[in-house]
């Protein structure tokens, strides 16, 4: 039992180093000007312009890394920082959700996949850890809500490692268009690419954890006998 435990703590420890280095990142980048003095919600506009997309609207929301791009909607939602900013972190963060936009536009296979799995995951999200502290208050009486639980689980797992390559090729576009269009330049890319890069890194180790995760509720079914 003691490894499991050693695993999940270096998972928490590593998900907040990732976090906190994301937030450095963020916080040095939004003091850096791109080029233009051009926005983060220019920045989007211009590149859904650029790709041909015209029914897409970009709003402002509150928070702090809140952004995203709602794909029934179609808007791209900046916060209110990457909305009004005109820094490098501003730009990339915009790009990237427009990068989704673009990818929706494009019919992209595994957003395709991922918009397929939301309401089976919202459904599992909201039972899952009912489901699984039943199973294994009851594994040995009653195993098959142990293995009902896992299920649910391991749905949330395959949506976690189907968002990495959606997040990858997001930021793939965006950084290409950032430097076709000029926005960012020789000194300052290396450093959009930075941020969304350590961006990149928390959906990596999330996928990593849920998988360490299941693995576990795995072993706990399979044992149930010893």
């Amino acid at each position: 039992m003691a490894p499991i435990w050693i695993i999940f703590i270096g998972f928490m420890l590593l998900s907040w180093l990732v976090g906190n280095q994301l937030k450095s990142r963020f916080k040095k980048y939004s003091q850096i000007p791109v080029n233009y003095g051009i926005t983060g919600r220019e920045v989007a506009e211009k590149m859904l312009h650029d790709n041909g997309i015209t029914d897409v609207k970009v709003r402002s929301v509150a928070g702090k890394l809140t952004d995203h791009y709602h794909p029934l909607q179609k808007t791209v939602n900046l916060s209110r920082d990457v909305y009004n900013g005109n820094s490098v972190a501003a730009a990339a963060v915009a790009a990237h959700e427009c990068g989704h936009a673009v990818q929706h536009a494009r019919a992209y296979a595994f957003l395709k996949m991922r918009s397929a799995l939301v309401p089976a995951v919202s459904f599992a999200s909201k039972w899952v850890h009912w489901v699984l502290l039943a199973g294994i208050l009851m594994v040995e009486a009653q195993p098959g809500i142990l293995l009902a639980g896992i299920v649910l689980f391991g749905l949330t797992t395959l949506f976690s490692f189907i968002t990495l390559p959606v997040e990858v090729d997001a930021s793939r576009r965006a950084l290409a268009w950032l430097n076709h269009s000029n926005i960012t330049t020789r000194s300052t890319h290396p450093q959009a690419q930075d941020a969304l890069k350590w961006a990149a890194y928390t959906y990596v180790v999330a996928a990593l954890s849920s998988l360490a995760t299941l693995l576990y509720y795995i072993w706990i079914f399979l044992g149930r006998r010893n």
